[in-house]
Formats: C-alpha cells, sequence, structure tokens
C-alpha cells in the first residue's frame, strides 16, 4: 500500500475551493466547507492522511513538509483553481521527483485531457467518482488495469481508461467522521448561516434535479439520489456525537437531503432521539406537514435555491420550481420557525436589467433568515456551458480575479459583463441594509454573546469583501500572488 496524501491544496486567503464547496471562490465572510470528498477515500485507503490546507492556514512550505513522508497525492482540483493547483503540483513534484500526483473532481472528469495537457507535473486524473479508483492506486495496481483514469504513459502519450460504474450501495462506504477526527480541526470551519462549531457530510449522493447550471450531477454524482440507509446515518451520527461533544448543528451536504422524504423524516426521528441540532439543502417544494415533523425532530434551517424571482428564467435553467411554490414555502417555514438561507445567482440565462430587479425584490418580499448571492457560472459539463458556447455568451475566460473574488464571465444582449458584477454588490446592500434583516441581527446579537462578537468580526469581512469587489475592478485573472507559491 503506497503512502498517500489527500491534499486540498493552498490558495487564495479565505479561498473556498475545496470538494463542499459548489462555486468556488472567496466568500463574503470567512467560510470553509468540509473536505468530505476527499475524507471518504482517506477513510477507504489505510494509512493516509487527508491536509485540507486553506481553513488551516498552510502554505506551500507547509505543505512540503508535511508531504515529503508521502509516496501518492491526491489533490482535489476546480475550473477555477486549476491554475494555482497546477503550480502546488510542480513544487511537490519539484521537492520529491518520485511521487505520484493526480488531481480529481468534476473538471478533470469533464476534461480530463486538457487538465494533463495544462498540468504537466500531474501524472493522472480520476474521472467520474473517485473513491475506489484512489484505493486501486493506493494499492499499486498498474493504470491500465485501473478504471476510470487518465494518465501519462511513459512515451508522454496521454490514455484513457474505461469508465468507472457509480457506487451502487453506499452503505459500504465507510464513514468520514473519524478522518474528520483525525486529521480536522472542527473549529477552523465556519458558515455564516451555521451554527459554530458545526459538522457537515453527505450521507447520499446525486439528485434528481434538472438545474441547468448545477455542477456535481451532471459530472460526478448524477441525476439518481443514492444513500446511505437510515440505520447507517444514525450509527455514524451517534458517532459523531462522540467523536464531536463540542457541535452545535450537524449539516447534511447531500444536494437535496429531502429528495426522499420519507428517507429524511426517517433520519430525523432517529436525530431527535439523540437530541442533535441538524439542518440540509432542500428544494422549495416541501408542504407544511413535513416541514412540521422535520422541524419537530430538530431541524433548525434549510438552504434552500431560489435563484430568481424572474419565472422565464426559472424554466430555462429547469428548476422545477415556481416563484408561488417559494413563497409558499417560506411561509410555512416562518410558521413552524424554521429558518431560511436563500441563494440566488445573477446571470442566469437571459439575464436583464429588468430580471435582476425583480431578484432584488423577491428576496426582499421573500425575507429569508440570510441570502447568499452568486455570479451564475457556466462551469464545463454542465447544460448551461454548452448553452453559453452556443450562443457567444462567453465573454471572459477568467472567473477569480486575483484576490479570489468571482468574476463575471458571460453577458447577454442586454446586459454586460459590468453590470452582471455590479448587481450582485447592490443586492447583498439591499437586502442586507433594510430594517428587517438589521433588526433580526440585532435582536440575536443582544441575546447571545458569542453571537454578537462573531456577528461584528462577519460585519466586517462582509463590508471588506464588498469593497475589494469594488475594487476588484473586471481584469480577472488568477495567475499572481497566489497563497500556494508564498
Amino acid at each position: 500500500m503506497k503512502r498517500t496524501l489527500f491534499l486540498n491544496p493552498p490558495s487564495f486567503e479565505g479561498f473556498d475551493g475545496g470538494a463542499g464547496a459548489r462555486y468556488p471562490a472567496r466568500r463574503e465572510v470567512t467560510s470553509y466547507w468540509y473536505p468530505t470528498w476527499l475524507a471518504q477515500p482517506t477513510a477507504m485507503v489505510p494509512g493516509s492522511k487527508l491536509v485540507d490546507a486553506p481553513p488551516q492556514r498552510l502554505h506551500m512550505r507547509d505543505v512540503l513538509a508535511i508531504a515529503a513522508d508521502y509516496e501518492l497525492i491526491v489533490m482535489h482540483t476546480s475550473f477555477s483553481s486549476l491554475a494555482n493547483d497546477s503550480r502546488c503540483a510542480e513544487a511537490l513534484r519539484a521537492a520529491n521527483p518520485g511521487v505520484r500526483i493526480g488531481f480529481v473532481g468534476a473538471h478533470v472528469t469533464v476534461l480530463p485531457e486538457e487538465t494533463l495537457q495544462k498540468a504537466a507535473a500531474v501524472d493522472f486524473v480520476c474521472r467520474n467518482e473517485f473513491d475506489y479508483t484512489c484505493l486501486e492506486l493506493a494499492r499499486d495496481k498498474p493504470y491500465r488495469d485501473i478504471k476510470g483514469i487518465s494518465y501519462r504513459a511513459a512515451d508522454g502519450s496521454i490514455k484513457h481508461t474505461p469508465e468507472r460504474e457509480l457506487s451502487r450501495n453506499l452503505d459500504h462506504l465507510p464513514s468520514v467522521l473519524p478522518v474528520y477526527h483525525r486529521d480536522l480541526d472542527v473549529n477552523n470551519y465556519f458558515i455564516g448561516y451555521l451554527l459554530h462549531p458545526y459538522v457537515s457530510f453527505y450521507t447520499g449522493r446525486g439528485c434528481p434535479g434538472r438545474c441547468t447550471f448545477c455542477l456535481w450531477p451532471q459530472t460526478i454524482a448524477g441525476h439518481k439520489y443514492r444513500t446511505k440507509s437510515p440505520a447507517v446515518v444514525i450509527r455514524e451520527l451517534e458517532e459523531g456525537k462522540e467523536l464531536f461533544p463540542e457541535t452545535r448543528e450537524w449539516f447534511f451536504d447531500d444536494d437535496t437531503f429531502t429528495a426522499d422524504r420519507e428517507r429524511a423524516l426517517e433520519i430525523s426521528k432517529g436525530l431527535k432521539k439523540l437530541k442533535l441540532t441538524w439542518s440540509c439543502n432542500a428544494r422549495a417544494n416541501l408542504d407544511f406537514a413535513t416541514l412540521k415533523q422535520l422541524k419537530e425532530n430538530g431541524l433548525r434551517l434549510l438552504v434552500v435555491g431560489f435563484e430568481t424571482g424572474n419565472a422565464e428564467i426559472l424554466k430555462r435553467i429547469k428548476k422545477g420550481v415556481t416563484l408561488d411554490m417559494s413563497r409558499r414555502f417560506v411561509k410555512h417555514c416562518n410558521q413552524l420557525g424554521i429558518k431560511v438561507h436563500g441563494t440566488f445567482m445573477i446571470g442566469l440565462p437571459i439575464e436583464s436589467r429588468r430580471s435582476i430587479e425583480e431578484t432584488i425584490r423577491f428576496a426582499q418580499e421573500l425575507d429569508p433568515y440570510s441570502i447568499q448571492v452568486s455570479i451564475a457560472a457556466p462551469f464545463p459539463g454542465t447544460e448551461f456551458y454548452q448553452q453559453a458556447v452556443r450562443n457567444g455568451w462567453l465573454k471572459n475566460d477568467a472567473p477569480l480575479a486575483d484576490s479570489g473574488i468571482q468574476m463575471a464571465t458571460l453577458s447577454y444582449p442586454d446586459l454586460t459583463l459590468e453590470e452582471i458584477q455590479d448587481a450582485v454588490e447592490r443586492m447583498y446592500r439591499e437586502f442586507y441594509f433594510h430594517p428587517r434583516p438589521i433588526l433580526r441581527m440585532l435582536r440575536e446579537m443582544a441575546t447571545n454573546g458569542h453571537l454578537l462578537m462573531r456577528r461584528l468580526r462577519e460585519g466586517r469581512e462582509f463590508l471588506s469583501y464588498l469593497n475589494a469587489r469594488r475594487h476588484t475592478g473586471h481584469a480577472a485573472t488568477n495567475q499572481e500572488h497566489l497563497q500556494c507559491l508564498k
């Protein structure tokens, strides 16, 4: 068994580009998701180690010292961080010429050959789900006999092995929680709308939704929701409660945890017995009775993608949810005392000045507990990307500024790159600088000293983020000032 290191490499300050991040970029406030996708093969490969460099504030010199003891290094990369991660691979190669280095992630699944051509220090990439692929690599199985990889042959040519089937029985996958306990510090992981400290992990993969922009179901996980059984999930949480007694909230990071309502309800009953507070990703299609049962069983908050306030755009992106469904859903959540974190996007097909105004007003009307506003990102491998290429919408191939802030990469006939970027800041300001959110935050801070200090810190970070976005300009480049090489 090769000594194996699973690495989420150093990057921009505050950059959350790990395996759990759907939109790799610097966040508005300090935010880090757990590297669950890397933790899973770590749990399967004996003697391996997981290093999540950004939240641990590790620079390249620190990673090089750790990596010196390993023969195989598997790094997670993304469309946004590929240039940075390639440089990290070069540094690792220079320090240890004999080490084997591979990339995993959605980007390499879609563009394996292009990735290997751009990343000269990388020996192989793992396509699709890579848990068992990594296990076979660690066992030193010949590349040609491992399904689901693309690799650099001895003559320099690039070879591709047959696809690996998606895992059908997720109960066979060991829990990632012991890996978290051994290799990570839960206090380094923050999400603004979750209680701290929190722990997040997956209980299933794939999503039945057909949203044209969503990366993971279209590249790695698929559109069938494959799950661990409720009994296995509850056993993992029983162990997790012992490992992390300080945890105040458990978050199910499944794309749509409530896609299988009966299963979600069954798991929630176990959570109630364990007296755990929990939250999850959901769609705005849950009925009042289901929400009521989930709330009674410890549900605190739902993360819901509302995306836009324009009905036509909702149809174009195949969201499967209407504006009225969202209104009814939030009303029910408010009646039951369930908090909602709403996510929105600016720049979906075909955005206009009018539809941006509709989205801002819709967010104010819904008035969720908190919001996230992202620039719509047409990642390779998605239907959205194909539309953008076909219609000539792509205008900028640099998704990040040198500060790690997400930049607009497309424009429409009646909407420019600059207008899309400016709309993100404007939406944040018009939502959060409104009396209702301000009063809500003041009430919370008045009753919780810990939350008071946290919100003050987050407020400073939020204002700093808006200021940085304003001064970023529109010269998007991620080739300079990379924390990786400092």
